[in-house]
């Protein structure tokens, strides 16, 4: 994605009168109109800013928008002209939207250029011919190092070139504002920059994250020693873990696009998503699909894009999108609407997207996915999760007794793996907390018999929709990579 910068001499060259910008940083934007307005040529521009206050400041102090792009058509010398409210004037406002067309028509090649500063810009169809849109939601990687410096300067602090670039990386997607209090809040409160120092860092984040309302931070706390089975799964993770590292990107060699997961519920599609930003070292966003078409941030379509472009800021991370073929994936063909419009916006992003960005999405109903979605070159890797067979819920059965702090070794897990035929990874784990809560309400410690006697009060899925996992298995069968390696089939 092209910088605030690139965008914005973009527009110049291509000669719009009106440059809508869509940030809710206004210091951060007029700072870079004049770095931009500074090096005009043959001569540099002067960049005056209005607000609804103060007008111009003491250039021309009318607070009245009428008046002030009046001026600009008709008196105000060659410069770029910033306008910081007006954005939230027009809605209903035709007396407004009038003047803008009409000033905007009268600055064409003139060196005269409008700038309309917002955190939403809505751009009118009567300005859509004059006008280009700049989307600068957060900053770039550049204006991060630069902030950062500034801070480490300013402390008299001192830092190696890997955790400066690791430090760059976790404050990806803050506002500067935000980047610099976060950073000496955190430099004052340690004095060594090791993994505590990364995990406030982290906290931090979520929480800024948080107010964007679209993207949940998700703090990757999973090894992969947490995930039961799976080799080749696994093996695929493992291989490139660290093709993100700049030696990699040295080297030119490509990075992931992304991997779908599907297949039965329960199986550990989530886990493995986790698993994947924790081996990759990344941060992992999950984009909520429910609050996409909620209506509260904007119109669906909007708000999507918005989060592509808020997921492409933090960059390198994982996007996780979960059950896809309900959110994105849902379109069936023939049908209209925000729906078709985001399932097409979403597959060409995936086709053509240059950002760090691994796109993890599981899905349970896989029959209802299109075609578009698991054809080769919009994910690198389509597995499917199938229920675990026995050495894997041996597995699965050892990583959930050590989470409830019972030992292994003392259980035949070969017996228990035969009673739990069938099960998914979550109906074992429910076992496992049944037996120690009945246990701790008794005063005593967990025995094998109240294990087994907790696995018989429970009827796994494989029972109530041995159906439709009948039609699950066929379907895919011919369509994705197992995530374990073929063995002989359970009787």
């Amino acid at each position: 994605m092209a910088t605030t910068v690139e965008q914005i001499v973009t527009a110049l060259a291509s000669a719009y009168p009106v440059i809508a910008v869509v940030s809710p940083e206004e210091d951060r934007i007029e700072r870079l109109i004049q770095r931009v307005g500074a090096a005009a040529k043959p001569n540099p521009l002067p960049v005056l800013t209005w607000n609804c206050l103060d007008g111009f400041g003491q250039a021309h102090p009318v607070s009245d928008p009428l008046a002030a792009l009046a001026w600009v058509a008709q008196e105000a010398p060659q410069g770029f002209y910033l306008f910081k409210d007006i954005t939230a004037m027009l809605d209903g406002n035709r007396f407004l939207l009038r003047r803008l067309r009409d000033t905007a028509s009268a600055i064409r090649n003139s060196g005269k250029y409008l700038f309309l500063l917002g955190p939403v810009v809505q751009v009118p169809d009567e300005l859509k011919p004059f006008t280009y849109v700049v989307n600068s939601i957060f900053p770039d990687e550049a204006e991060v190092q630069a902030t950062v410096q500034a801070v480490f300067t300013a402390t008299r602090r001192s830092v190696d070139p890997s955790t400066f670039g690791r430090i760059v990386t976790s404050l990806r997607g803050m506002s500067l504002t935000e980047v610099e209090h976060v950073l000496r809040r955190l430099l004052a409160r340690h004095q060594e920059l090791g993994e505590a120092f990364f995990l406030e860092l982290l906290a931090e984040k979520e929480q800024i994250m948080r107010k964007e309302g679209i993207l949940e931070f998700v703090p990757p706390d999973r090894g992969i020693e947490e995930l039961g089975g799976l080799d080749q799964l696994k093996l695929w993770v493992r291989q490139r873990a660290s093709l993100f590292t700049p030696e990699a990107r040295a080297q030119g060699l490509p990075r992931p696009k992304g991997v779908l997961l599907m297949g039965m519920s329960g199986c550990g599609k989530s886990l493995a998503v986790k698993v994947i930003a924790h081996e990759w070292q990344l941060p992992l966003f999950r984009l909520d699909m429910n609050l996409v078409f909620a209506g509260v941030h904007g119109s669906p379509e909007w708000v999507f894009h918005r989060a592509l472009e808020a997921v492409e800021a933090v960059a390198p991370a994982v996007l996780w999108i979960d059950e896809i073929e309900m959110g994105v994936a849902g379109y069936h063909e023939g049908e209209t609407g925000s729906l078709t419009r985001i399932f097409s916006t979403f597959l060409t992003w995936m086709q053509e997207h240059r950002a760090d960005v691994f796109v993890a999405a599981t899905a349970n109903r896989i029959n209802l996915l299109p075609a578009e979605i698991i054809r080769k070159g919009r994910f690198d890797q389509v597995f499917f999760v199938e229920l675990p067979n026995e050495e894997e819920r041996k597995e699965i059965l050892a990583i959930h007794m050590r989470r409830q702090g019972l030992d292994p070794s003392k259980y035949d897990l070969v017996l228990l793996a035969s009673a739990t035929r069938g099960w998914n990874g979550a109906e074992i784990e429910q076992a496992v907390i049944s037996a120690r809560v009945a246990c701790f309400a008794e005063g005593r410690p967990v025995e094998e018999r109240d294990l087994l006697a907790a696995m018989g009060q429970i009827v796994p899925l494989s029972t109530t929709m041995a159906e439709q996992i009948k039609a699950i298995r066929s379907w895919a069968r011919t369509r994705a990579l197992p995530a374990t390696t073929p063995g002989k089939p359970e009787m």
